[in-house]
């Protein structure tokens, strides 16, 4: 029997932007869209263009999807405009992007209180701007927003919106449970309502987690016909947060009562990516992940020792509802080591590597990882040091240059004209091919300037490196105190668009920040074909 299409809709770069504490870069949207792009999400929201800076940045120049549609989001036309002049419905249809989905009152206590203006004149809002959608070659959706509590109190208007949208050619009626306060025996009657007046081929859901319910309310959408879903990563979103996709994309790919009736486009493949793809957020974020997440959390397949321990080492299934392989996660128990296997020959297929998996060079690397991660690495969102870490214990890393030393100076004075300034410069000496070279960098900070020294001159390698550029920088704190280990992450960039993230840590901020810089640079030299160095040459010239 041919399984109904769902669709997986993603507003972690709009709506779970409202996150508190949470304000993405234009790069860190770039990242996370090109990796749900990569995990096979059909709909990645970008943004509100016109609505800040950063939004509108992000769809001057969009990454390019494989496969995900990418979506901006944006009001109905204003009371008093038309569609053709309203610059805020202009901002969202000049985006370049393939979908607009616009959001519109569908509660009669909201057109009152937040518009002010009569139900009918509503109606129009609607069906003008969709329509002003449509012609410009956008596939439209409506949000119809408060739609759940507008229902209840004005069904006959709630509906009325919703059949306006279709009829103005919406591709899209997305049910929102703005308030979060719905139950999923009232979600799953409501849907059922409407679905008998507009097919659920054309229904989405759209939930809060206000009653911690989130989840569960789409669940019972999906059971009463929607075949769009929507949500964020990790539950991000304002107040209480989102429906999460992280949870519920398992749920649906891997539960038969939702897997044997309905088709995504995520496959149990792309499925294994999901842990790292959550783990990416948190990094970009520069937070802790959740332990205790269902599905990803590093305390998911987690078993203590006793009778559990016992079970599940006869059977993982005594104690486990999916095989944590099937996401990307791992057990972590006395019997952990071959789960473990298993993530590393995974991330080095993801790498092009290719080793036997029964070669005992697979051992010495987990344990080597697992080390690491104990002394605080993280290569779960550093994916270019987790590839130099496996091919230079496999050899497959050549030697380029040496970094003999490096000195990095702070000074706080007073300027010429009497001004308080603080002034980095760092001091590197690199040896290539028998050349010691030294160079000095200024820069804002002691990074900055370190980054600047180290690229200043390396030699035969300054050309390979001539279009790399540092996109972020992010630091965290593993230790208190002020002997703290810190975690550096640096995200850098080339010409072609390509990004990558390596990692470095320390008890001192610039020793980990160089760490990442190094890495950062050696991976571009491989990737990109340099030639080696003969270092052994280089230190007998040298005199070493």
């Amino acid at each position: 029997m041919s399984r109904e299409r769902l669709y997986i809709f993603d507003t972690t770069l709009r709506d779970g932007a409202q996150t508190q504490g949470v304000d993405f870069s234009v790069e860190d949207k770039r990242a996370i869209s090109l990796a749900l792009d990569r995990l096979g999400i059909d709909y990645v929201e970008g943004g509100w263009p016109g609505a800040n800076p950063t939004d509108t940045a992000f769809f001057a120049d969009p990454p390019k999807l494989a496969s995900a549609r990418l979506v901006a989001f944006g009001m109905t036309r204003r009371s008093g405009r038309s569609a053709a002049n309203d610059p805020g419905l202009a901002a969202v249809l000049e985006a370049k992007a393939d979908a607009a989905c616009l959001v519109a009152k569908t509660w009669d206590f909201h057109v009152d209180l937040a518009l002010g203006i009569s139900l009918a004149e509503n109606l129009e809002l609607i069906a003008d701007s969709i329509a002003a959608a449509a012609a410009r070659g956008r596939e439209p959706m409506m949000d119809a927003e408060h739609f759940f509590d507008g229902y209840k109190a004005n069904p006959d208007f709630a509906l009325r919106c919703l059949e306006t949208a279709m009829e103005a050619g919406a591709r899209w009626i997305v049910l929102c449970d703005t308030n979060g306060g719905s139950l999923p025996h009232e979600v799953e009657r409501i849907v059922g309502e409407v679905a008998r007046r507009v097919p659920g081929t054309r229904l989405g859901i759209h939930t809060h987690n206000d009653t911690e319910n989130a989840v569960a309310n789409s669940l019972a959408a999906i059971r009463a016909g929607v075949r769009q879903v929507q949500g964020t990563l990790n539950g991000l979103g304002e107040r209480c947060g989102n429906a999460n996709l992280v949870s519920l994309i398992p749920t649906l790919v891997l539960k038969p009562d939702y897997s044997d009736r309905l088709e995504t486009g995520i496959g149990p493949e792309k499925l294994r990516q999901i842990t790292q793809v959550s783990r990416l957020l948190d990094e970009l974020l520069n937070r802790a992940p959740n332990r205790h997440s269902p599905y990803v959390g590093a305390s998911a397949f987690a078993h203590k020792g006793g009778l559990h321990v016992s079970a599940v080492e006869k059977d993982p299934r005594s104690y486990e509802h999916v095989p944590p392989e099937s996401v990307g996660n791992r057990r972590r128990v006395l019997v952990s080591d071959q789960a473990g296997r298993s993530n590393i020959l995974s991330r080095l297929r993801d790498a092009g590597i290719d080793i036997d998996s029964s070669s005992p060079k697979i051992a010495r690397l987990l344990d080597e990882v697992k080390e690491r991660e104990f002394l605080g690495y993280s290569y779960d969102g550093a994916e270019a040091s987790f590839e130099l870490l496996a091919r230079r214990m496999l050899g497959q890393v050549p030697d380029y240059f040496e970094v003999r030393s490096f000195r990095v100076m702070v000074e706080r004075r007073h300027n010429a004209r009497g001004e308080l300034v603080t002034v980095s410069e760092a001091v590197v000496k690199v040896m290539v091919d028998g050349e010691v070279i030294m160079s000095v960098g200024e820069g804002n900070g002691p990074v900055n300037a370190l980054d600047r020294a180290l690229r200043k001159d390396l030699g035969k390698y300054s050309a390979y490196l001539d279009d790399l550029r540092l996109v972020d920088f992010k630091v965290r704190i593993l230790t208190g105190g002020t002997e703290a280990v810190t975690r550096v992450m640096i995200e850098s960039g080339d010409g072609e668009g390509n990004r990558w993230f390596t990692v470095g840590v320390s008890p001192n901020i610039v020793d980990a920040s160089f760490q990442a810089l190094h890495d950062s640079i050696i991976y571009k030299l491989h990737r990109d074909g340099a030639p080696a160095a003969d270092l052994a040459r280089g230190r007998r010239a040298a005199g070493d």
